[in-house]
């Protein structure tokens, strides 16, 4: 059983966007409509620019299924895009401060239209497809992933103390994708003065992971720890300039005390995938020392502006050296909603790479069985120590008397 993974091609301007995904098991039902549906949803949003009008994303799925089934083999996710004209463009000669323009046209040595159209956050069309398709290997063990907005520009947008179910209604009242939609016109009046100021915005993304598997990731290696592998995908994403977990950069202003999570214990919790530990807190973010701890993993990602401005900045024209205004390509205002549905799809995948690398199996019905043989193992085991410590003080008690 090969290690979940996928990769991406395609261009921003090119015949479409193609997302290779390897290892997924055998005999999971591939909801189509379920992947558009996220496609759509990364479409959506206030702020965003002409090229969402242009695009009406569906999903097509080239290779990997039987009768709609996995079958074990590689998965083909192809997105055709309707606004094909990558050869009909010209180059552009002032590269934008904060894209990859100038970085990229000095490392290829060549143009920055070879460059920006690769670079295009248009790519993340493959690794929302992809994450949609993780999440349904997700569902086969109970776990939800649920992405939204918690700041725009300055504006914070606080998350409700509610169930997650409870939360993905907020979310999908609101325009923006947060979990405040009374607070939508708030938002989109600022986006729009922002617009007739021909400036961007940035924004505050939240994704919380719930009934996550203990263990997954490991303490043993660097590369095997999942706070850094969640940590490594979503910054990876396009425009994200920060992530943190848990706490984040608060953990580092309070002391120890009021930090980390103490652990409590209820046998009457027993059941399932309760193990019986309690969490008054999570701090944590659901991740110590590498591993999930069986509660929410929760991260955080910080977009900056998008790069190219209505009214662009300083630049220097790479054709004559000389000082000139940074070239425009159609761009959006701001594409926070967007970027959270990029993030919760970019984190599902990272989790059910862990989930596949802990439990395995080459039928979703083997990965099932695996995970319920682990929370068993894990009672007995629990069991076992109980006897052992119950056998020990009646020992002592024994000796004392």
């Amino acid at each position: 059983m090969a290690s979940l993974s996928y990769r991406t091609a395609g261009e921003s301007h090119g015949k479409g966007i193609l997302a290779l995904v390897e290892g997924l098991p055998a005999g999971i039902q591939v909801d189509t409509e379920a992947i558009n549906a996220e496609l759509r949803r990364r479409q959506g949003g206030i702020g965003r620019g002409g090229r969402q009008r242009l695009e009406s994303d569906q999903v097509e799925i080239l290779t990997g299924l039987w009768r709609g089934v996995t079958i074990g083999s590689p998965v083909a996710l192809w997105v055709a895009n309707k606004d094909y004209r990558i050869d009909k463009l010209d180059d552009l000669s002032a590269p934008r401060p904060g894209h990859g323009d100038l970085a990229g046209a000095i490392k290829f040595l060549g143009s920055i239209r070879g460059v920006l159209e690769r670079a295009s956050a248009r790519e993340t069309v493959g690794r929302v497809a992809a994450g949609a398709l993780a999440k349904q290997l997700l569902a086969h063990i109970g776990v939800s992933v649920l992405g939204y907005v918690v700041g725009v520009g300055p504006i914070r947008l606080p998350v409700p103390h509610t169930q997650l179910d409870e939360l993905r209604k907020l979310r999908d009242l609101s325009k923006i994708y947060s979990l405040q939609p009374d607070r939508d016109e708030e938002v989109a009046q600022m986006i729009a003065e922002c617009q007739r100021a021909g400036d961007t915005l940035g924004g505050i993304v939240e994704v919380r992971a719930e009934n996550v598997p203990f263990g997954l990731g490991s303490h043993t290696q660097w590369d095997r720890k999942l706070d850094g592998r969640l940590a490594r995908a979503v910054m990876s994403v396009q425009a994200i300039k920060g992530v943190e977990i848990g706490l984040g950069f608060e953990a580092a202003v309070r002391r120890g005390s009021s930090v980390h999570d103490p652990i409590g214990f209820n046998p009457d919790q027993i059941s399932g995938r309760s193990l019986g530990f309690l969490r008054a807190s999570n701090n944590a973010g659901g991740l110590e020392a590498g591993m999930s701890n069986g509660q929410p993993i929760i991260v955080r990602a910080a977009m900056k502006p998008i790069s190219t401005l209505a009214r662009p900045l300083p630049s220097v024209n790479l054709d004559t050296l000389q000082p000139d205004k940074a070239d425009y390509e159609r761009s959006d205002v701001c594409a926070i909603a967007a970027c959270s549905v990029i993030v919760e799809n970019v984190v599902a995948f990272e989790i059910a790479r862990a989930v596949m690398e802990k439990f395995g199996g080459d039928h979703i019905d083997e990965l099932t069985a695996r995970v319920e043989l682990f929370y068993q193992l894990a009672r007995n085991r629990l069991e076992s120590r109980k006897r052992r410590a119950e056998e020990a003080q009646k020992s002592s008690c024994q000796q004392g008397s």
